[in-house]
């Protein structure tokens, strides 16, 4: 008998397979009962009828509550009106364990019940989807930065500094008097293994203390941080959009049926193609303040602030694929950006801003290469210098131009889904009122 699995049942049509998993669902019609079987693979309906199994097994299978775990033996049917395409002919079934009181049942639910049933939550259709493009966004964006000539070089989550101070970094004991934080972004020391390696990338959790019940913030989130040697920011953001139009046709080519589950617009999707428009800041503010004249937007934004996520909101909505926000003033950009060669009131930084109400999906740029001015800006910050020393080290020995930028899987993963808030993309989220499970 072949043990196999519910995506490859292609494989097996019109022969005797066992496949292991739990009740997805459970409905009868007389003399027939259609257990709904789940493996984590897939979906597949079984249909037992009544004359062709113990009187014993039949009973079992007639009272599984959901979520119960089992075996499930039968003849594999091609069937174009049963979901995924393939029904089992049972012929023999073990039950493992029958549940009984499963939480999550096929009523409405609020979301402060389901985060608090998280562990449980994440077999459901939905949340299984979102998690499967969530991996095919994490796979797709290594795959591009390996070929691409990128080396992974994952980065510390212990620090003793932060790349922009301490204000919103996780304190902990490190072993008596000493501090350290929980990292931010491994960006400062993707700089020095860049400076190894000419093409590095940090893959890996960060961790920011922000007191933010946005739907775009977690506490713990994860990030992708390319950094190159001898890059400007004109070639960060040419990486920025192959690497984005690169994940898209992957989570299209791979994840159609999640999508459907999603009922994901996927024209959106087709519309990630490089190249992707290029927007200097003092442009998107003239956007922001001719909307503000039409009466579009309420606000007038001045020349100088950030964007916040309405402002973001309204500059991508004039384009119909991600745009490129790029020259900010420095002020609202981190000490280490490199400045403008002909306005030395602006950073050499860049936003990618996804369509849609997204945001920023991206952020990066050309990081400064003067020891001078470095030392400076630290200085101007407030920052410890000695904690610093090694970073000062890349401007002493060998200082090139070079530029990076780090991407959040889990907005990437909001907006690929189209859906409305971030915690549904992490398995377990971490959020200002929420630890566990």
């Amino acid at each position: 008998m072949t043990t196999t699995t519910i995506n490859k049942l292609s494989f097996h049509v019109d022969e005797q397979v066992t496949l292991k998993g739990w009740l997805y669902n459970l409905r009868s019609s007389g003399k027939l009962l259609f257990p709904q079987l789940r493996d984590g693979t897939g979906i597949v309906q079984c249909v037992a009828f009544k004359k062709n199994i113990s009187e014993e097994l039949w009973d079992k299978l007639k009272n599984l509550g959901q979520e119960s775990s089992l075996t499930i033996t039968g003849k594999v049917r091609a069937d174009e009106r049963a979901p995924g395409g393939f029904e089992i002919d049972v012929t023999d079934a073990e039950v493992l364990q029958n549940v009984e009181g499963y939480p999550i049942t096929p009523k409405e639910h609020g979301t402060e019940f389901l985060m608090d049933n998280r562990h449980l939550w994440i077999r459901s259709r939905r949340q299984h989807a979102i998690l499967k493009v969530r991996h095919t966004i994490v796979r797709a964006a290594r795959n591009f930065l390996d070929d691409d000539g990128f080396i992974l070089a994952d980065t510390p989550i212990f620090t003793p500094n932060a790349c922009e101070g301490t204000t919103n970094l996780f304190e902990v004991d490190y072993f008596g008097d000493a501090k350290a934080y929980l990292t931010q972004s491994g960006q400062l020391y993707n700089e020095a293994t860049a400076m190894a390696f000419g093409k590095s990338y940090a893959f890996g959790p960060a961790f920011r203390a922000e007191k933010s019940k946005t739907r775009r913030h977690l506490t713990e989130f994860w990030m992708v941080e390319p950094e190159m040697a001898y890059a400007t920011l004109d070639d960060v953001m040419d990486v920025c959009e192959k690497l984005l139009s690169h994940i898209a046709v992957r989570v299209l080519e791979e994840r159609g049926e999640e999508l459907k589950v999603l009922e994901r617009d996927v024209a959106r999707l087709e519309s990630i193609v490089a190249p992707f428009p290029r927007v200097r800041y003092d442009d998107a503010v003239k956007i922001l303040q001719d909307g503000h004249a039409k009466g579009e937007i309420e606000n007038r934004f001045e020349w100088g602030g950030d964007f916040g996520a309405p402002d973001e909101a309204y500059i991508s909505e004039q384009f119909d694929k991600p745009v490129m926000v790029h020259r900010y003033p420095a002020a609202v950009k981190a000490f280490y950006m490199k400045r403008d060669e002909h306005d030395d009131r602006l950073a050499l930084g860049v936003d990618v801003l996804a369509p849609e109400g997204y945001g920023e999906i991206i952020g990066g740029g050309e990081r400064a290469t003067s020891l001078e001015f470095l030392e400076e800006q630290i200085e101007a910050h407030n920052l410890p210098r000695e904690e610093f020393e090694w970073y000062l080290d890349l401007r002493k020995y060998g200082s090139v131009p070079h530029s990076g930028f780090g991407m959040g899987i889990e907005r990437c993963t909001a907006w690929m889904c189209g859906i409305e808030h971030v915690r549904e993309t992490i398995p377990f989220p971490r959020m200002l009122y929420r630890l566990k499970p």
